[in-house]
């Protein structure tokens, strides 16, 4: 049965720089993101027909093109399923901003949906764009006769708040087990419209709970 794939977009400077870059176009891919995406590509070629997407910033285009150059498949733009919108905090890479970012996350995945960032979205702002989105491409490309898998490219805080979201996933689960530049989410849609999580990154499934606190992304928490 075909599947969604929520792939994170590769490495940025801001990414290096733990710079909280979220307005759009946004930064970038480094030459390394660039290499990172075509790795993913051939890391996951495709057996069967797929659909490639990205959002609308610049680093998850350049990573869907990479990945549509390996398997001679051209990438469309969808809106609504860019990054989080940090607000107050673009642009920033202090230990207080952080700060900040790390309080809403916790609120969010305690299933807070109006807490904002500064300056920037709730969480039921962020789900108001991007879940449309996914049920027009799960409508198209998941129900109808002829499935195929969608590989969309987008940003590590949406696909990780989106797929528990989706999935039922445990919110201390989604919180701790941050996805890496083009770490992907996988899940499936089945016949009575329930989203199964069959990988998270490294981990498959079953997923339990994971009893570590909170923390950022290795590279940046956001983007």
């Amino acid at each position: 049965m075909a599947r969604l794939h929520l792939v994170r977009h590769g490495e940025t400077t801001s990414n290096v720089m733990g710079r909280l870059d979220t307005a759009l176009p946004g930064a970038a891919l480094t030459d390394f993101g660039v290499r990172q995406g075509v790795r993913y590509a051939l890391e996951n070629r495709r057996n069967q027909p797929a659909v490639l997407v990205s959002s609308v910033a610049r680093r998850a285009q350049q990573t869907a093109e990479m990945i549509g150059s390996v398997w001679d498949l051209d990438a469309a733009v969808v809106e609504g399923i860019h990054e989080v919108q940090a607000g107050d905090l673009e642009d920033r890479f202090d230990r207080d901003a952080h700060g900040v970012f790390r309080e809403v996350m916790h609120a969010w995945h305690d299933g807070d949906l109006d807490t904002r960032i500064p300056g920037g979205e709730s969480l039921q702002m962020v789900y108001d764009r991007y879940l449309p989105a996914v049920d027009e491409l799960a409508a198209h490309y998941l129900r109808g006769p002829e499935q195929r898998d969608v590989v969309v490219v987008s940003h590590g805080a949406a696909i990780r708040l989106v797929a528990a979201r989706l999935a039922g996933i445990d919110g201390k689960f989604a919180a701790a087990t941050h996805l890496p530049n083009t770490g992907s989410v996988e899940l499936e849609l089945t016949e009575s419209g329930i989203w199964v999580c069959h990988r998270w990154g490294a981990r498959r499934a079953p997923f339990g709970t994971v009893d570590e606190p909170l923390v950022v992304d290795d590279d940046n928490p956001m983007g």
